[in-house]
């Protein structure tokens, strides 16, 4: 069963759109008016044939005239039912015919579209050819720039965060747009979350105040809806460190200076990582709360375009997680009985966000050691030391958010494949924002609101889609992807086995000078495919692929990136096993100073790219489009199930240079190593199976892409409860069953051998080690396909 046939009533107050029924063969709304596309009803009826003649008022019968009307009569009905036999066969074969043209055998349906082979729509009649080329060009004919351009607009002229009348108006549009559109289902899927808001009759506080407690200077904070969502709550009175962007090494480096951040606050800046990590690496370091502001050096772009005033700062929450942190690893369902649990995720000291005008006040009485060159920031006349300040310095910053429970609404639409309408292709986007929310959420609605037309209306004329498309319009984004991954905890048992891909639209323009794709390894070969077929948006005549190869630079170094924690692509892969990708553009120098602020606006973020944003968001709705294109048509997922062999081997590879100090305790990784070999045999031998089969075996296909589409859910730990630990891929999760847990407790034996744990290491190994063969076997097939001496 597909979750669409048992989704919850719509919440809203909209009414539902009347549901369609079609046929595997035709879609009734494409068959009005067309006589070759209506349904046959073929209908038994039983006649009786009136007597020949009245018996009653005649005393002599026919047969009694006629002797031999008998046998006339038995040759007369023969020949009547031998004629009404061959016409009744006739027709059948007819009908057969008919219907046998409009729908190819399985051989027809398997040609992938590109250049040298054709596709022809399976719901018609034959006709011309349509090349991939000719895909493109339909594609390219109905996107619609300027209905882009109109919603971005539209979702951008208010803050419009999660339970506000203001988002709850653009829900029903968004739910109504895809109704309009005539997709084959549209829903919206409730959750009930806590989300943390301010406190209106406690506010927020960061006060200056003597060695009593006596309030020295109040400092402002700003914009009250300005904050940091999951913030431990409560107050902290300490001096003050600064620790440039809050990461692992800067604390090292803290540490190698002999400036401890113990019980003091540390003020940190905006960039590199996220919130979330900025406050993790605090606590860990035993600070005592946290302070974010944007320096001007990460904020303020090219003299020419706009940079971020003084007196602005930058919202972001700090759960070390995605989801509900109240119900880690549950869904929020209104009927689920919460066990008394937290994320494991939220921090224990409290963090707010201040502005570089208050940050400047703070770090301008600073002592300590001078801070290293590449901490040094551009905020004017500042010396940038490390700190603590003066003993008479101290800070008390005080935050008071407190839970609220939210009804959130994702909202959903569907259009069903013909072959393989069970394999989901999902893309998504966040419809949510603390602020204005053009870049955050508002470009990402009007691609995904776009895409979802354009498909549409491609299906309509004759593009067939092998797999159904799902769009997402995602709700609570800003409070750490809450709404998708809670319906990922809620589907997750049918998920992993229908799932293929999923693309996140979410941040997609911040710029036009460097296009980035977040992704996992399977995805990678088709990005190249895709991006070196669709123009760059600022250099004529050139494909993005060449934009960014200029000067001989690898492509891959420039475009692959990780996919992030606070993108909702993460939760996708690392919790459901999900190959995800995240496409953006984004400036060469600075970052789109304006992303989570109040001033994130249309008008800022057009003005930022030079009245170019339409264009930009096009592009990236043209890559994502041919994704989707090749996601939904190929007769065989253009997953690259082959890539992760070398994955491992690179990840594997790191483990090489502490052989030596393994060896001296009696340990070994080579069974690990073992485990990465059978896994590339495994894709090896897949590889030469589907090489060598028949190239129209309808069932053969289906088990070589379940196969296929499953491999990165074959690398989520089996061996670790989701509830404690989510994300289970040993590769892009986080927790001590990935290899870079491995790896880092490994590092203990060259830099602190005391602290090196055997018995944990021996664990860890066993993890990650299963996990591998795990992968390994499942690839393999059936259990007697499976051929390793492990």
């Amino acid at each position: 069963m597909d979750f669409w046939r048992a989704q919850r009533q719509p919440q809203l107050g909209v009414k539902r759109p009347p549901r369609r029924s079609y046929t595997i063969y035709r879609n009734p709304a494409e068959a009005e008016g067309d006589p070759e596309g209506l349904q046959m009803k073929v209908v038994e009826t039983e006649e009786t044939l009136p007597p020949l003649g009245n018996t009653s008022e005649k005393p002599m019968d026919a047969v009694t005239r006629c002797p031999w009307w008998p046998e006339r009569w038995k040759v007369v009905v023969s020949i009547i039912l031998m004629v009404f036999f061959v016409f009744v066969v006739g027709f059948l074969l007819g009908y057969v015919s008919t219907r046998g043209s409009s729908c190819p055998s399985p051989g027809d349906l398997l040609v992938v579209p590109n250049d040298e082979s054709p596709f022809e729509a399976a719901d018609k009649p034959p006709g011309p050819p349509m090349y991939w080329a000719e895909l493109r060009e339909m594609f390219q004919k109905y996107l619609n720039e300027e209905k882009i351009d109109e919603t971005i607009r539209k979702m951008s002229e208010a803050p419009h965060p999660p339970g506000s009348s203001r988002l709850d108006v653009l829900s029903r549009q968004v739910l109504d747009a895809f109704a309009s559109y005539g997709l084959d289902h549209s829903w919206t899927d409730s959750h009930y979350v806590g989300l943390q808001v301010p406190n209106w009759r406690q506010p927020n506080f960061l006060h200056r105040v003597d060695a009593n407690g006596a309030v020295l200077e109040k400092l402002p904070l700003g914009d009250p809806q300005v904050y940091c969502p999951y913030s431990a709550s409560g107050s902290v009175t300490g001096n003050l460190v600064y620790a440039n962007y809050g990461r692992q090494k800067d604390f090292a480096v803290l540490k190698q200076r002999g400036v401890n951040p113990q019980g003091h606050l540390v003020i940190v800046r905006v960039g590199e990582i996220s919130y979330a990590e900025k406050v993790a690496n605090a606590e860990a370091a035993q600070a005592g709360g946290v302070l974010i502001y944007p320096d001007p050096f990460d904020v303020l772009q090219d003299p020419r375009k706009l940079g971020l005033p003084p007196n602005i700062s930058i919202y972001g929450h700090v759960h070390m997680g995605a989801g509900d942190p109240y119900s880690p690893g549950f869904p929020s369902f209104n009927h689920t009985q919460f066990p008394p649990v937290q994320s494991s995720g939220l921090p224990k000291i409290p963090a707010h966000p201040i502005s570089t005008e208050v940050a400047t006040r703070l770090l301008r009485p600073l002592t300590g050691p001078p801070a290293p060159q590449s901490w040094k920031g551009r905020i004017p006349s500042i010396p940038y030391q490390l700190g603590p300040g003066e003993p008479g310095f101290l800070l008390k910053l005080g935050v008071q958010n407190v839970k609220r429970s939210v009804m959130i609404n994702n909202i959903f639409g569907c259009i069903e494949g013909r072959y393989e309408p069970d394999l989901y292709v999902i893309v998504g986007a966040q419809r949510d924002s603390l602020g204005p929310g053009a870049a955050r959420s508002g470009v990402g609605t009007a691609i995904l609101l776009e895409l979802a037309r354009t498909f549409t209306a491609m299906v309509r004329n004759g593009f067939q889609l092998r797999r159904s498309l799902l769009f997402v319009s995602w709700d609570a984004g800003d409070f750490g992807s809450v709404g998708s991954t809670e319906w990922l905890e809620g589907y997750l048992t049918m998920l992993h086995l229908k799932a293929a891909a999923y693309i996140s639209l979410d941040n997609a323009v911040l710029g036009d000078d460097k296009f980035f794709a977040k992704t996992s390894p399977a995805l990678i070969g088709l990005i190249e495919s895709i991006i070196r077929q669709v123009d760059s948006p600022n250099r004529s005549g050139q494909s993005i692929f060449e934009q960014m190869t200029e000067q001989g630079r690898r492509w891959e170094n420039e475009v692959i990136q990780p996919i992030p924690m606070d993108s909702s692509a993460f939760a996708f892969t690392s919790f459901g096993g999900v190959p995800a990708v995240e496409f953006s553009f984004a400036e060469d120098s600075r970052p789109y100073p304006f992303l989570n602020t109040m001033l994130d606006t249309y008008d800022n973020l057009n003005r930022a790219l030079y009245g170019r944003l339409p264009a930009v968001a096009k592009t990236v709705a043209e890559v994502v489009g041919h994704l989707l294109i090749k996601m939904t048509h190929d007769h065989l997922l253009p997953l690259d199930y082959w890539c992760y062999g070398d994955v491992l081997l690179q990840h594997i590879g790191r483990f090489n240079e502490y052989s030596p100090q393994l060896k001296s305790r009696g340990l070994t990784l080579q069974w690990m190593y073992s485990a990465r070999g059978d896994y590339t045999r495994a894709a090896e031998k897949l590889r030469k199976e589907i090489y060598s089969s028949e190239e129209h075996n309808e069932r053969l296909l289906r088990m070589y892409n379940v196969r296929i589409m499953r491999v990165e859910f074959y690398f989520l730990s089996q061996y670790v409860a989701v509830t404690e630990t989510p994300f289970r891929h040993i590769l892009h999760g986080r927790g001590p069953h990935t290899l870079g847990a491995l790896l880092e407790h490994v590092g203990r034996l060259r830099e602190a051998p005391e602290t090196f744990d055997e018995a944990l290491f021996r664990r860890q190994l066993a993890l990650v080690t299963w996990t591998l063969q795990g992968a390994a076997n499942a690839l393999s097939g059936d259990v007697w396909d499976i051929d390793n001496d492990f």
